[in-house]
């Protein structure tokens, strides 16, 4: 799993002019510290209380200002009229926010509030019917504070301002002349953030045809020391991958990009005369962004929010059957060393009239995980989350494979809830896997993004 980025937030507290100050700025600051000690990164402000001139207001919002924040809290300590919390507000109205409302305390035998969700309660629906992108939580007596929900939503915040800058790169258009795999640029820009910056598979051999020899051959050594090769593989056929390797992780790093795609059957295989699952192997072992073939827009941009809220590589899967309790998945090419249970294992092959390549065998990790796609239906993105179990799948074979036929790296996944709802609603061949029950965080994305959850 690769490490997530800081996740900035400005903070603000509130509470009415006349409860004493002291209990306002202490239960602030004690907030404060939790969500600190959650990984975020804050930007503070001293609370805000409603007096006549709004001076306090002013003082936050210039101190909030100065700074750059993914989403904001607002933290309502007390009970505090509504304008004087829209008055700071309202110029970060761009971003998502946090309304949390904190509880009273036990002062021997009698608890004592300052009516904390009097504030809160009078914000959340004004708040809805202006359109503020938000999530409501509340501390409730005598219960621990909703960190871990609030630290879920920052992570989700975070992802989506940074998507707004993020790029993929794709290789080639439309692999196989697939439907599934377009997406509409504009839409995609305006509501989700990413930009796929297309360009052409002859930028790919040119790089690949510059490459040092002596480059190649070094890498493609420690490549035969790195990885367990099934058997022998023919003349050139390592140091193939290695040459697209170089020239793709040449092009990546001089564009920037943080998710790529390509065209495979079309393209490479066709064009070049050779799988390039060797390659894209190689790619996940020293380059930390995500790929799929098949220019999946959709795909790529799946990958990206799940690796900006996870920080796990989101790995492509395909579904080959579909079982009484879930679907069998597997890739018919590569996968990366981050799900792999144990080494890399390549077995040198080719399916039908394709050159030889070092088809990926490993075997995948296990366990709970999410099963996550993004689509577009009738002019709306929805995304389809299920969690499952994976488990180590039967022995089976892809017709079509050069005898001995591989196993390809597979996963049968025993889906939570009814499978037969999950099939009607699957949107691609190709779905993304996330470690763990990733379901809240990715839910808490889509509120933000406006995207409906399937």
């Amino acid at each position: 799993m690769r490490k997530t980025a800081k996740i900035k937030a400005g903070f603000v507290g509130f509470g009415e002019v006349n409860t004493p100050r002291e209990f306002i700025d202490g239960r602030c600051a004690a907030a404060a510290r939790e969500l600190e000690a959650q990984g975020l990164e804050l930007t503070v402000t001293a609370p805000v209380s409603d007096d006549p001139a709004g001076a306090q207001a002013a003082r936050a919002v210039a101190e909030l200002a100065r700074a750059e924040f993914d989403l904001l809290v607002i933290c309502v300590a007390g009970w505090i009229p509504t304008w004087a919390v829209l008055a700071v507000i309202e110029p970060f109205k761009h971003k998502p926010m946090v309304l949390w409302g904190l509880s009273g305390w036990q002062d021997g035998d009698r608890f004592v509030t300052t009516a904390d969700q009097a504030g809160t309660t009078a914000l959340r629906k004004p708040l809805a019917d202006m359109g503020y992108t938000f999530k409501y939580v509340v501390t409730r007596r005598g219960q621990p504070p909703p960190l871990a929900e609030i630290a879920a939503y920052a992570r989700a915040a975070h992802a989506a301002a940074v998507l707004k800058t993020d790029r993929i790169g794709m290789a080639g258009y439309r692999d196989m002349r697939l439907y599934g795999t377009l997406y509409d640029g504009v839409s995609l820009k305006a509501e989700i953030g990413p930009e796929i910056e297309h360009f052409e598979l002859l930028e790919l051999k040119q790089l690949m045809d510059g490459i040092d020899a002596g480059d190649v051959t070094a890498l493609a050594k420690q490549v035969r020391a790195r990885w367990r090769f099934v058997r022998e593989p023919k003349p050139g056929t390592v140091e193939n991958s290695v040459r697209l390797f170089l020239a793709i992780k040449r092009k990546v790093a001089e564009r920037g990009y943080q998710g790529f795609s390509f065209n495979d059957v079309d393209g490479i295989k066709k064009l070049l005369g050779f799988a390039p699952a060797g390659a894209l192997t190689l790619f996940h072992d020293e380059l930390a962004i995500s790929s799929v073939p098949e220019n999946d827009s959709l795909g790529a941009v799946t990958q990206l929010i799940v690796r900006r809220l996870t920080g796990q590589v989101a790995a492509y899967l395909e579904f080959y059957e579909f079982l009484a309790d879930g679907a069998l998945m597997g890739v018919p090419d590569y996968v990366p060393a981050e799900i792999v249970e144990g080494g890399v294992t390549v077995m040198p092959n080719a399916f039908g009239s394709f050159g030889e390549g070092l088809l990926n065998v490993s075997k995948l990790k296990t366990g709970r995980v999410t099963l996550v796609r993004l689509g577009r239906t009738n002019g709306r993105y929805v995304m389809h989350l299920m969690t499952a179990t994976a488990r180590t799948p039967q022995k089976w074979e892809e017709a079509g494979w050069a005898p001995p036929a591989p196993q390809l790296p597979s996963l049968e996944f025993a889906i939570d809830g009814d499978p037969g709802e999950f099939i009607q609603k699957v949107m691609s061949q190709h779905y993304i896997i996330a470690y763990g029950d990733q379901r809240v965080v990715l839910e808490e994305f889509c509120a933000i993004k406006g995207i409906e959850v399937l």
